[in-house]
């Protein structure tokens, strides 16, 4: 990625932990410099150092983003009616949430777990997230079997990318098994009329 015309602090923050996380996932954490990330950006070390005070910082960044994200959809989860719609709109937007910015998260977790474990970027917060995420979709009248059709359906982008290390499976393939997966456990409702956009509000 180049750098092109003037960028905002917060792009180029953002912008410098999308490429500090593609080279982690792709040549690991220790083998990339925080000069690397520079060059690929198009700017000086210096410039990068007036955003992050290192690579550990840019990993809980990128932590740090991940729990955000989770945070919105757990508050978006929140403000709906409960009901089979909302569970299958929260299984939607999980999905697209973890097979985008979420899937490149996940493979340097995989690829750097002993980075996680020194550094803690806040991974014991997810399990608590994801549990108040599953408490909201679930409701309190479902049954045992239900509720985990449900957590297996919102954990399915995980269960895949899990699965597929080892397979020269593209991005593309492990989203659409994702969501294929998600859509057996957890059905879009018969009536097309009934089916909501997980992106809409």
């Amino acid at each position: 990625m180049a750098a092109t015309g003037h960028r905002r602090g917060s792009e180029t923050k953002a912008e410098i932990r999308d490429v500090a996380l593609e080279l982690f996932t792709d040549q690991g954490y220790e083998a990339t410099s925080l000069r690397q990330i520079a060059e690929r950006l198009g700017i000086t070390k210096a410039a990068l150092y007036y955003h992050f005070s290192g690579k550990e910082d840019i990993v809980r960044a990128i932590f740090a983003k991940h729990l955000d994200d989770l945070d919105a959809l757990v508050a978006w989860a929140g403000a709906q009616p409960r009901g089979p719609e909302l569970r299958v709109r929260a299984v939607d937007r999980m999905v697209d949430l973890m097979t985008e910015e979420g899937m490149q998260a996940m493979r340097f977790a995989l690829a750097n777990q002993r980075v996680l474990r020194e550094l803690g970027p806040g991974q014991e917060n997810v399990f608590a997230r994801l549990t108040e995420l599953f408490e909201i979709v679930t409701g309190p009248d479902a049954s045992v079997e239900e509720a985990l059709r449900l957590r297996a359906a919102l954990l399915s982008a995980n269960i895949v990318l899990l699965a597929a290390q080892g397979l020269a499976a593209t991005d593309t393939q492990i989203r659409a098994v994702a969501r294929d997966v998600a859509r057996l456990l957890v059905p879009a409702p018969d009536n097309p009329d009934d089916t909501v956009d997980s992106r809409s509000a």
